[in-house]
This record gives C-alpha cells, sequence and structure tokens, in this order.
C-alpha cells in the first residue's frame, strides 16, 4: 500500500483521490473549502481544509511522509508553483501535477513535478486511438511511455507465428498473450500460426502501438 496527499478537489482531484483509496491506498485529501471537505470526507483516508500554500501547514500534516504527491489545482498556476515547490523542500518522492496547458505544465516541471498530465488532453488521446484504429480492442495506460493493447491480429499476419514475425526484435513488441476465439494463452504459443480469430495482448511503447495499428 502506498500513501498520497492529494491537493485541490476539483472534479480531477475528487476522483483521483476517491479512486486511490478505492484501491486500497492511503490517503490525505486537502482543500481550501471547508464544504467540500466536509461531504467528501468518508471517501477517503483523511481530508483536511487547509492551505497547501503554506509549507508548515504541510508539514504539519505530515506531507513530508506520503509517498506520492498530486496537485490538482491546473487553473491556477501560482498555487500549482508554491505548491510543487512546498513538497520538494519536504522531500516527497514522487510529485504528479495536473496543468491548464503545455506553458503550466513546462513551468511545473522546471519546478521539479515528475509528471505533469493535462487530463482533457490524455483522456482526448486515449479516446482517439481507440476510434481510429479498427484493430485495437482494449487499451491500458502503464506510464508516460509505455501502454497494453489487445489488437486483432492484423490480415498480413495469417498464417504466420510469433516466432516467425519476431515482434520484439522487429517492432519492439512484447506479446504477453494470445486470444484465440475463447480461448487465452499465457504464455503465448510463438509457433501456433494466427487466423482471423486471433487476437494479441502487446505490451509496447506509445511509438510502437502507433506502427502496429497502421499494419
Amino acid at each position: 500500500m502506498k500513501s498520497y496527499v492529494v491537493i485541490g478537489l476539483g472534479r480531477f482531484g475528487l476522483e483521483m483521490a476517491a479512486k486511490l483509496y478505492e484501491c486500497g491506498e492511503d490517503v490525505l485529501a486537502i482543500d481550501t473549502d471547508e464544504t467540500i471537505i466536509d461531504k467528501f470526507a468518508d471517501r477517503v483516508t483523511r481530508a483536511v481544509a487547509a492551505d497547501a500554500r503554506d509549507i508548515d501547514v504541510l508539514r504539519k500534516l505530515g506531507a513530508d511522509s506520503f509517498d506520492r504527491a498530486v496537485v490538482a489545482v491546473g487553473s491556477d498556476l501560482a498555487a500549482s508553483a508554491l505548491i510543487t515547490m512546498n513538497l520538494k523542500t519536504l522531500g516527497v518522492p514522487y510529485i504528479i501535477c495536473k496543468a491548464h496547458d503545455d506553458t503550466y505544465r513546462e513551468i511545473l516541471e522546471k519546478l521539479g513535478a515528475d509528471r505533469v498530465i493535462i487530463p482533457e488532453r490524455e483522456m482526448a488521446d486515449k479516446l482517439s486511438l481507440g476510434l481510429t484504429s479498427a484493430g485495437i480492442m482494449e487499451y491500458i495506460e502503464l506510464s508516460d511511455e509505455y501502454g497494453i493493447v489487445e489488437m486483432a491480429a492484423p490480415e498480413s499476419w495469417y498464417g504466420k507465428t510469433i516466432r516467425q514475425l519476431n515482434l520484439r526484435s522487429s517492432y519492439g513488441a512484447n506479446v504477453i498473450s494470445v486470444r484465440q476465439g475463447d480461448e487465452l494463452h499465457i504464455p503465448p504459443d510463438i509457433d501456433a500460426p494466427m487466423d482471423e480469430q486471433s487476437a494479441l495482448v502487446v505490451l509496447a511503447s506509445y511509438k510502437v502501438i502507433e506502427k502496429l495499428k497502421k499494419l
């Protein structure tokens, strides 16, 4: 179990904090609005009405003891920047910040944020990946660079095996499993020829996934 401090309980912060708590993580939620805190208190480990722009407040709340911090006040750059600097000063190991646009992201990265996300853009990227890729059936984000996709075998692969295609060397794609009709093979049989019923679960970088969906 990891511990998270989530600062800023707008729509994004609320959902992030609640989901982390539902996954069994220890979550401290902080917002300046007491009304929001009162309504949200039972959805996290602890919810506190406080101003995270004050480093002494964060110190008293024990922010330095948390594994990760989520700064979800993306519409207020000044507040995001100050809170991020406070968290870095306190030594929080990993800081995730919500940003409004690329300018915000660049500033927050320079201030020490380990990851900066623009939620609307990331959601659009995920949706477009599915909408524009007839062969992509499922998509899971693992990090900024890697993801897992379940994709139908391209027609050009019919009759060929994973060994023959040599996907790892040729594309940098790692086949985790193969679904053949209703049967799921883990690990995959690399010498089994593929056909129109074959679907592959692949771990790869997003650049590789983009190449695969064009096959």
